[in-house]
């Protein structure tokens, strides 16, 4: 298995932005997603996340005029998250030329639209499961559900989800490393690949989660910082695959 690494082009109001810990009065702005989703491609990402940070707030598709020009600005894979709480968005997305889509909310909220876009779009539906302190976290991480993440994700690999995307909020932004011991338990715990994100600040993050079976990781503020150069970083997971 290819360990991917995946940047992360997060969108408020138009533009690509990066919050500290999921706060939203705690963000850097770093200029046109469509040019930075272009960089990330020369660079060699093999697909992109692209979260609407307004969409995910807002319960429903906001900036989706600036999701369809990354989709058509770039031959890799895209993956979208954000705000998707109806099939018709779900559908949407896949009509711009999203991969994947992503459903995190809902999974609490309304799990039957977990059922029915896996029913139609089987794995190119990835759960996301947002955690602080082990409890998911919903509505742009804003507010808490009192479940716990790994309590979810069994739930939803029981209903057929073929693959989970899981970030910790408290790592996320920092820079001072994932939490190792969660997706420790995750990769363990489940059948299904995972996909870690929050924390990571350099290679030796990536290899560490590399090394204990996660299937990639969503990178942002190292890439958009320069603590990790792509490139590099690449090479450096490929060399621990080999």
């Amino acid at each position: 298995m290819t360990f991917e690494i995946i940047p992360a082009i997060d969108i408020r109001g138009g533009r690509c932005v990066r919050l500290f810990q999921g706060d939203y009065a705690q963000e850097t702005i770093y200029g046109d997603p469509i040019e930075m989703a272009r960089k990330w491609e020369a660079l060699g990402a093999p697909r992109l996340h692209v979260v609407d940070l307004d969409g995910a707030k807002e319960k429903r598709p906001v900036n989706h005029a600036v999701v369809l020009a990354i989709c058509r600005a770039v031959g890799i894979p895209v993956e979208v998250s954000g705000g998707v709480r109806t099939m018709e968005t779900v559908r949407m997305w896949f009509d711009s030329g999203a991969a994947r889509v992503q459903i995190g909310s809902a999974a609490i909220e309304n799990p039957a639209l977990v059922h029915e876009a896996f029913a139609e779009f089987s794995e190119a539906i990835v759960v996301s499961i947002d955690c602080r302190n082990g409890e998911v976290m919903t509505n742009g991480w804003l507010e808490g559900s009192g479940v716990q993440v790994l309590d979810l994700a069994r739930v939803m690999v029981e209903s057929g989800v073929a693959r989970i995307m899981v970030t910790d909020i408290g790592q996320d932004g920092g820079l001072l490393g994932p939490n190792i011991a969660l997706y420790t338990d995750l990769v363990r715990e489940l059948p299904v690949p995972i996909v870690a994100s929050g924390g990571v600040g350099n290679y030796d993050h990536l290899i560490a989660l590399a090394s204990l079976g996660c299937e990639g990781v969503i990178v942002g503020k190292a890439l958009y910082e320069g603590a990790i150069d792509l490139p590099t970083a690449l090479l450096a997971v490929s060399r621990k695959d080999n």
